[in-house]
């Protein structure tokens, strides 16, 4: 029947039908999102041009010019210092004196191929006295391996110079001493000349557990014992902690003499980050042999994903944030502040999900209901994953990923310079009482508990916080005074070169396929080199709000061995580091993937 032809009496009563249906639909879809502080806003689909494999290789080129512009003005004007004062033509010594850009630059020089660079740079590496420290009476423990042994290890593995790991051999000797406490875990620094290592018995949990990585390499090269020993100490005290009252999470201050935990603070960001990366990427290094790793890594992720993950009140933001005051019953205060650094976060995620079965742990013996005892033997641990099992984990940390992604990015697009800021807070409201009558002092929602709200109501949508979002761009005038759309505010306006966001967004290229993380990049990168360049290499912007920002007059060596280089690499179409035969360590130095041989396992008692 043609409702054309239909009696009015008929139409009536079928437009009541029809009317009285879609408000019963509307009250329970409403309903079924109550909880949510808001209905979520619209995706808005990015409209990318379509660009050709000869328009990335020229960008990807771009970047290696950027590259060569801030070494070459390194070695005009700073080596064999460490670090490049790019304003006023300066050399600064802030990471031992030995030559930290040099160093940390060597593996992107060959995966840019740069060999006459490359070769130039062995000398400063050959002429380095590692016995003495030049800016201090001590060298940090933390810094000196991820940065100067982490480089070493990487250009070793790309390009066998035998020089590269005969001087990672005899760094790693003379930094022994760190490891003189009775847990053997890594005191904050060392003496170089005597060996006497340096700080308290209280330890940062980045600065104690961030060398699995290199020292396990080092290992599977020179075949040494005690650097096995020290790695595999590390990973062991950390799988044998008692994690009650932080329910089976990391914190962050820990005892170097009884080598467990002291306190509740738990964070994926500064002086937690690079531990939780080195789990899941010691198993992965490994041949994904080192079950307890991986263990932890799930065990680690899935307190994330349950306790510290957020959507913002209005915009839908998924974040991650760091708590205080975790008891066995309870997850602790969330304090809502987003750092730059934690977007390493969905990069990370992705890469689980990329190589690992996580739909599928129990094909690896692992079950996500008995990790580390069943029924609360890790406080509110079993909760968490009592939640996750009912999911499927791979497209969980996946989602995760893409939208903690897109916020990392968005701190970029939002900001008048197109750079992120170092530091914001989330969550509240900051404006007057007058204009929280329009925003009110909404909290954001935990991540999880919408992500169960949605699956209850059968959206067919995108999951909350994932979905492509327009950028909100203030004036720093207008952000300051609190009048802003974006909720969030920032904390630290800096923006120090860091290489977080774009080392995701790169990841997630490679994973997702999709071509808009690329051209988030590029966008990147056009705000890089527009605000931070110098005639003589690339400063680091102290406000990201306005637009030419002002330039501090430093360039930290990790901008050419991370930021640069994960550019590059997200614009090449040639995957010259697969990410399933090679592992980043936290400075992006890669380590090839291996399996350990026979005459190994026995010699290290594996």
């Amino acid at each position: 029947m043609h409702l054309a032809f239909a009696p009015r009496s008929i139409l009536y009563a079928l437009v009541l039908v029809v009317a009285t249906y879609l408000l019963y639909v509307t009250f329970v879809i409403d309903h079924s999102l109550e909880s949510l502080p808001h209905s979520a806003p619209p995706s808005q689909q990015e409209i990318f041009p379509e660009v050709s494999s000869e328009e990335w290789a020229c960008r990807a080129d771009q970047v290696k010019q950027g590259f060569k512009h801030a070494y070459h003005s390194y070695e005009k004007y700073a080596a064999p210092y460490d670090e490049l004062l790019p304003i006023t033509h300066g050399k600064i010594n802030n990471f031992n004196g030995w030559g930290v850009t040099a160093f940390d630059s060597l593996d992107t020089m060959l995966i840019m191929d740069l060999q006459h660079e490359f070769e130039r740079a062995l000398g400063i590496v050959a002429r380095a006295n590692f016995s003495v420290s030049s800016d201090r009476a001590f060298v940090p423990y933390f810094e000196t391996v991820i940065r100067y042994l982490g480089g070493l290890l990487g250009a070793y593995a790309l390009s066998h110079e035998k020089l590269l790991l005969d001087r990672a051999d005899e760094l790693a000797m003379i930094l022994d001493g760190v490891f003189d406490s009775a847990s053997g875990l890594p005191f904050y620094g060392v003496n170089p000349a005597s060996g006497k290592p340096e700080g308290s018995e209280l330890g940062i949990l980045a600065e104690m557990a961030t060398l699995q990585l290199e020292y396990t390499y080092l290992a599977k090269l020179t075949g040494k014992k005690d650097y096995f020993n020290h790695a595999n100490n590390v990973m062991r005290t950390l799988y044998s902690a008692d994690l009650h009252e932080t329910g089976g999470m990391l914190p962050v201050i820990w005892n170097l003499t009884s080598g467990t935990p002291v306190d509740t603070h738990l964070s994926v960001g500064s002086q937690a980050d690079s531990t939780h990366e080195y789990l899941l990427k010691q198993y992965l290094l490994t041949g994904q042999t080192d079950k307890a790793s991986l263990e932890m890594y799930v065990q680690a992720t899935t307190f994330i994903i349950t306790h510290l993950l957020f959507i913002s009140p209005k915009r839908h933001l998924l974040y991650v944030t760091d708590t205080i005051g975790s008891t066995y019953k309870e997850a602790g205060t969330s304090m809502h502040t987003f750092e730059h650094l934690s977007c390493f976060l969905p990069g990370l995620l992705a890469l689980g999900a990329h190589l690992l079965p996580l739909d599928n742990l129990a094909s690896l013996g692992v079950d996500i209901l008995n990790l580390r005892g069943r029924d609360g033997a890790y406080g509110h641990a079993s909760k968490g994953y009592r939640q996750l099992a009912s999911w499927n984990l791979k497209k969980v940390h996946l989602w995760a990923a893409e939208g903690l992604a897109q916020t990392c990015y968005l701190t970029y697009a939002d900001q008048a310079s197109g750079l992120g800021a170092d530091e914001m807070v989330f969550g509240k409201w900051s404006g007057s009482k007058a204009q929280a009558k329009d925003h009110s002092y909404d909290e954001s929602y935990s991540w999880i508990r919408a992500m169960e709200t949605w699956r209850q109501s059968g959206s067919r949508g995108p999951p909350p916080g994932v979905g492509d979002k327009a950028p909100i761009v203030h004036t720093e005038a207008e952000a300051m005074s609190g009048w802003t759309k974006r909720d969030y505010v920032m904390k630290k306006w800096s923006y120090l070169l860091r290489p977080e966001t774009v080392e995701s967004l790169f990841i997630l290229w490679r994973v997702t396929g999709d071509v808009k993380w690329r051209h988030r990049g590029w966008k990147i990168f056009e705000a890089i080199e527009r605000e931070t360049k110098t005639p003589s290499g690339y400063g680091s912007p102290r406000s990201v709000g306005r637009s030419p920002a002002p330039l501090d007059d430093n360039m930290p060596s990790y901008f050419l061995a991370e930021t640069l280089k994960y550019l590059y690499l997200l614009f090449n179409d040639e995957e010259l580091i697969p990410l399933d035969r090679w592992v980043f360590n936290t400075e992006a130095h890669p380590f090839p993937v291996f399996e350990w041989t026979e005459h190994e396992k026995t010699m290290f008692n594996l």
